[in-house]
């Protein structure tokens, strides 16, 4: 028998006042209908004089007076399967292609389980994305969180797309996850070509949130896309990389529902507890003893007036293992990608590099440096007037940006190739200027 409930006391947006039930549970999947319109919903928050149920879908045509209201008993679950990989998802898991329906396997919550990390193995093993700025000097390593920190106007729908198409762990088992948050139409065009385009597709699933779709969505179809990505990870078997783009509109749709929740804000209107929030993302990554696969992340945001301290980019600093920045300066240059490798970091390099290529890595960073000093000495007294060694620091900082940071969005380096471009370039310097370097580095790549 199925029993539905009236009670509606205000409808704001997406969201639904509603008078409390008893025995009801937070988060539990509800079922919306009114005057024909049927949609599903979830319990957001529940309270001893009314509880709020979060609308899945559009809220337009719900009459308040008319709203009827089944609960199901059960949390908000996805159907997943290994069929869904090669396939365009929405928020709820349902195919948006052309593909057909797709059977399911079983269905999981999309809270996701909790891991003890006592039972997580240490991130070690490298992965390779193609792009030098990242191999080369902000190593990823399989079953890290490394975020990538964008700026208003850089290629960051490249980038992203260019990640999706070539990064593969090396585990031949292995699959791309790809969450597009909240993207404009052209945007996700743009993207679903690139990205099906790459030749990896069969490998890769694709979970797309529009703009104009109801906020509520961008934060269901986060843990949509990483409940499907535990699923090929922890059951499997298979090493999954998740692309979350754009984190910063996950993030301001967590504020708008916030707002029509009435909560108290905090810095710049977002919740208190984005930052819980935002660890109940990223923490679902990582390696589990026992387990053959493995579950690494990539979260892309773009902050918000390029500022490195706004709330978004700080709190998930906080929670990762680094972070991978990208400069508008490079980009007016023509550089692409736009990283800019000093103030990048990938806390884990130093457990998925060899010996020798942290040696490499310490000496590239330590030469670009000096080379961003020289070029501002030059803007202040001119080049002329320089001595040798910053003249050759300056030569350096050129050839590293146009040579090794710069490469084509359809260009896919190994690692060997990306090291051989840092031996080349650290040849136009002294090598008795190389202090980072051990003497047998030194007779095998730089004096042969």
């Amino acid at each position: 028998m199925i029993i539905e409930y009236t009670g509606a006391q205000k409808l704001k947006g997406s969201l639904l006042f509603f008078e409390p039930i008893e025995n009801v549970q937070y988060g539990e999947k509800v079922v919306i209908r009114s005057e024909g319109k049927t949609v599903n919903g979830k319990v957001a928050a529940l309270s001893e004089s009314v509880m709020l149920i979060e609308i899945l879908g559009e809220p337009y045509g719900l009459n308040l007076d008319n709203i009827k209201v089944r609960f199901t008993g059960n949390a908000f679950e996805l159907g997943v399967s290994e069929a869904m990989l090669g396939r365009v998802l929405n928020a709820f898991g349902e195919p948006t292609d052309a593909g057909g329906e797709i059977h399911c396997e079983k269905k999981l919550p999309i809270g996701g389980s909790a891991y003890n990390p006592a039972h997580r193995e240490y991130p070690k093993d490298f992965i390779q994305t193609g792009i030098s700025a990242i191999d080369g000097l902000n190593v990823l390593v399989k079953g890290q969180k490394l975020p990538v920190f964008s700026v208003s106007g850089a290629a960051t729908n490249e980038l992203a797309a260019q990640l999706v198409r070539q990064i593969r762990p090396s585990n031949e088992k292995g699959a791309v996850v790809f969450a597009a948050i909240g993207i404009k139409y052209e945007d996700a065009r743009y993207l679903m070509q690139s990205i099906s385009g790459g030749g990896n597709f069969d490998s890769t699933t694709v979970f797309l949130n529009l703009a104009d779709e109801p906020s509520i969505n961008a934060l269901l179809l986060v843990r949509s896309a990483l409940t499907f990505a535990e699923y090929l990870a922890f059951e499997r078997g298979y090493d999954v990389i998740t692309v979350l783009y754009d984190m910063t509109n996950y993030c301001d749709a967590l504020r708008e529902v916030s707002s029509r929740r009435e909560e108290i804000p905090s810095r710049k209107g977002y919740p208190g507890y984005m930052y819980s929030d935002l660890a109940s993302i990223y923490e679902r990554a990582g390696i589990l003893q026992g387990k053959a696969g493995s579950l690494t992340q990539i979260p892309i945001l773009t902050m918000p007036d390029g500022d490195i301290t706004h709330p978004i980019p700080d709190l998930t600093g906080y929670i990762t293992e680094g972070q991978i920045v990208l400069e508008r300066e490079l980009q007016q240059k023509g550089i692409y990608p736009p990283i800019n490798v000093l103030p990048s970091l990938s806390r884990l390099m130093n457990h998925g590099a060899t010996a020798q290529h942290r040696r490499w890595s310490a000496e590239i960073y330590a030469a670009y440096a000096k080379a961003k000093k020289a070029q501002m000495l030059a803007a202040i007294i001119g080049e002329g007037e320089m001595g040798k060694a910053e003249r050759d620091y300056l030569a350096f900082g050129k050839a590293f940006e146009s040579r090794f940071v710069a490469q084509g969005n359809d260009e896919e380096r190994t690692l060997d190739q990306t090291l051989a471009i840092g031996w080349e370039l650290l040849k136009l310097l002294p090598i008795e200027s190389l202090t980072r370097l051990k003497p047998e580095d030194i007779s095998e790549y730089l004096q042969s």
